[in-house]
């Protein structure tokens, strides 16, 4: 059995998508044409981001094989678009009909791609659209890369800049083939490590493992409570890595990186926004160096209690900059088309996208 009858046979006999196999596997998929035809199509598909058809220095037949043994793995079911055009969102249809959904976001400085590395999320949070709607499967590596190769498309002439996954799913419950993504993004699309952003929950484990890989990506944590009683109840997954043995896992990544930590909070009116919140915040994040990105919740039809208001959420940040805490309030993207942080949930049920101007 070759690796690519093992990968085909992965994810409920899911085909052979066209960014699963690596180059070794895409050499095995040419076997029998010239070693530069191996080259032409993984520079093609990657570097350049071009459909088959369009990959011109291939012979004819050759490009209608690889059309039909290596299929596009996302189907474009909505696009919808925000803030006069700086945000997109797709939502995709996978081969099994489970969906995803990927943001594309234009800044002054920056474009970044937010991914997604699950259909739905296990980790359950009570105020996170993607945990509301439960989890359905892993994605493959394909499924991955090939969301960053089709938003890069439509963001030319600029160039993606930044990659974070903070998507649909928890990252390090799906550790191998996120892994194995990212290593495809920094190599073969360009991206440099430290423009790569993996956000977890506080997969313990998967901190681990990251604070031993070779590339330097950054680290995001979506902390939300400072204290363990509290966050067992907004972030179940605490219960298994109480914020001890979290603690531990962000310290063993700083000394491995040396790269700045963040901790993702968002603030929830009267749950998490208290003065108590501001004290533990503080202690915890100071410990750690950690940068803290505060978030005014976002709606989702599960969760009925209200974001903090905007004045006091800047009050909470200028506590916790008081407390020597290093503090900034994030700028909220895309919240009418449900692409804002926690809204993620692989709806239709899109609002209508704003003219353009």
């Amino acid at each position: 059995m070759t690796s690519l009858d093992v990968i085909g046979r992965s994810h409920r006999e899911a085909p052979v998508l066209r960014y699963d196999p690596n180059r070794d596997e895409l050499a095995a998929l040419l076997d029998g044409e010239p070693r530069y035809r191996v080259d032409q199509v993984w520079a093609g598909i990657h570097e350049r981001g071009e459909e088959i058809d369009d990959l011109t220095n291939l012979p004819k037949a050759l490009r209608a094989r690889l059309t039909d043994e290596l299929p596009l793995a996302l189907t474009p079911e909505v696009e919808s678009i925000s803030d006069d055009g700086a945000t997109v969102k797709w939502l995709w249809r996978l081969h099994d009909g489970h969906k995803i959904e990927t943001v594309l976001m234009h800044y002054d400085d920056r474009t970044t791609v937010c991914v997604s590395s699950q259909a739905g999320c296990a980790m359950a949070c009570g105020f996170c659209a993607t945990g509301q709607s439960g989890f359905d499967r892993h994605l493959s590596v394909g499924e991955i890369v090939e969301q960053i190769v089709r938003a890069r498309r439509q963001s030319a002439p600029r160039r993606v800049s930044n990659i974070v996954f903070m998507g649909m799913g928890e990252p390090f419950a799906n550790y191998d083939r996120t892994w194995a993504a990212v290593e495809r993004i920094n190599k073969d699309l360009g991206i440099g490590a430290r423009h790569i952003t993996i956000s977890t929950v506080g997969v313990v484990p998967g901190i681990e493992r990251l604070a031993e890989e070779d590339l330097p990506v950054n680290l995001a944590v979506s902390l939300h409570v400072a204290n363990d009683r509290d966050r067992d109840e907004l972030v179940p997954l605490n219960k298994r890595y109480p914020l001890d043995r979290l603690h531990e896992a962000c310290r063993r990544y700083l000394d491995a990186k040396n790269r700045r930590l963040s901790f993702e909070w968002a603030l929830i009116d009267g749950v998490n926004d208290r003065d108590s919140d501001v004290d533990e915040l503080a202690d915890y994040a100071r410990s750690l160096r950690a940068h803290i990105n505060l978030i005014p919740l976002n709606p989702t039809p599960g969760y009925l209690t209200r974001g903090t208001p905007l004045d006091r959420v800047y009050a909470f940040r200028d506590a916790l900059n008081d407390r020597g805490a290093n503090a900034t309030v994030r700028r909220t993207r895309g919240t009418e088309i449900d692409a804002a942080c926690g809204q993620l949930r692989a709806s239709r049920q899109l609002v209508d996208p704003p003219k353009r101007r």
